[in-house]
């Protein structure tokens, strides 16, 4: 059915914000970015020109950029449209609502500072928040501004919420990337599967020498042998990337951001042996330190301030992200930290929908 929409939609505004702290950034990505921002109706209400409004941040998923969570969409809302729905259908109050756009030539990034990617949790929370304060008349004050997001958005909510409390009053985390050993170890395969078409010397049928092959210092140490160079630049000239390629350029990202190393061809390094596929203890281990159910003892007491912490996943996510939603949940309930826990019937994908129960809970523990 199509959705009509009723009532005043509020006012998107699009700004271009030029960026100190992601100039001359590693991946030569732009530094001058647009900025959407929702402001309700409310906002130009004549009656209360001096009124002040919470804040959200929306952190997108992977491959996904803000401007996208503003454009028009099929069979449902887009973000302003639904916020614009449940404000007139009196389920939350007024809200402005930030769009960042952090997408990076690796397909996105985790709302992290890393030296392969950029310091894009800077970026945010030192540049994104000011400027926004000052463009607009918020509550600017952490205990009225909150973030929320799905997928590696989802991640950087719970993150910022454990590493970067100071800024956030509340968090919302939908299917946020949790217990990497299920979440990204499996397609480490399909990912070694792809590279190795890009490795050289080409394979040939026959003898193959399997100590000698992957026994070379860079690829014990999961450094680059030139194959992971080759696939990224194949593809950088594409305009359409099949799925398979999507996948294994997430897998390089995760490893730009949990294992970025300077010294290491492309500024990472990554947990698998290229050739043998063999894993790499101390690569993951670096994996696992970034891993929100491994952070929770760590940032209980950043955790604890929050004034909300709304954390959902389907029980059928095709990445198995529920399993490390629950751990989380587990985790948090035994660290004492108040918090809300929601599963529902689907899977990963398409599930804005549930941005009906996380957005009134941020506005009701912002307002």
């Amino acid at each position: 059915m199509l959705k009509r929409l009723s009532g005043k939609p509020g006012t998107l505004v699009v700004l271009e914000h030029h960026s100190q702290i992601l100039k001359g950034n590693p991946l030569g990505d732009p530094h001058v970015r647009k900025l959407a921002v929702w402001l309700p109706p409310q906002y130009d209400d004549e009656r209360a020109r001096l009124r002040r409004f919470p804040v959200l941040f929306d952190l997108v998923g992977f491959t996904g950029s803000g401007m996208g969570h503003v454009a028009w969409k099929n069979f449902g809302y887009n973000v302003p449209e639904r916020a614009a729905r449940l404000i007139r259908e009196q389920k939350m109050g007024p809200v402005i609502i930030v769009f960042p756009d952090c997408f990076t030539a690796l397909g996105g990034n985790q709302y992290v500072n890393s030296s392969a990617i950029g310091n894009y949790a800077g970026y945010i929370t030192r540049e994104l928040i000011p400027f926004v304060d000052r463009q607009f008349r918020t509550l600017a004050s952490r205990e009225h501004r909150g973030c929320f997001g799905k997928s590696s958005g989802g991640y950087g909510a719970i993150l910022h919420g454990m590493k970067y409390a100071r800024y956030w009053g509340a968090i919302a985390d939908h299917s946020g990337d949790a217990y990497f050993d299920f979440v990204y170890w499996h397609d480490w395969p399909n990912t070694l599967n792809e590279l190795a078409k890009h490795r050289l010397p080409k394979r040939k049928a026959g003898r193959y020498d399997a100590r000698g092959a992957s026994s070379e210092r860079r690829l014990a140490a999961g450094m680059d042998d030139g194959r992971i160079k080759r696939f990224l630049q194949q593809v950088w000239k594409k305009e359409k990337v099949p799925a398979k390629e999507v996948m294994c350029i997430m897998n390089l990202c995760m490893a730009a951001t949990y294992d970025p190393d300077p010294r290491a061809p492309n500024g990472f390094r990554v947990p698998f042996n290229l050739e043998s596929g063999e894993p790499l203890p101390e690569r993951w281990a670096r994996w696992r330190q970034h891993d929100p159910i491994n952070l929770v003892q760590r940032y209980r007491n950043n955790l604890k301030t929050l004034r909300g912490i709304y954390i959902d996943c389907g029980w059928r996510d095709q990445f198995h992200i529920h399993y490390g939603a629950r751990i989380l949940a587990k985790r948090l309930s035994e660290a004492g930290i108040r918090h809300v826990y929601e599963e529902f019937d689907d899977d990963h994908s398409d599930v804005d929908y549930r941005m009906d129960v996380s957005l009134p809970f941020l506005y009701r523990a912002l307002k």
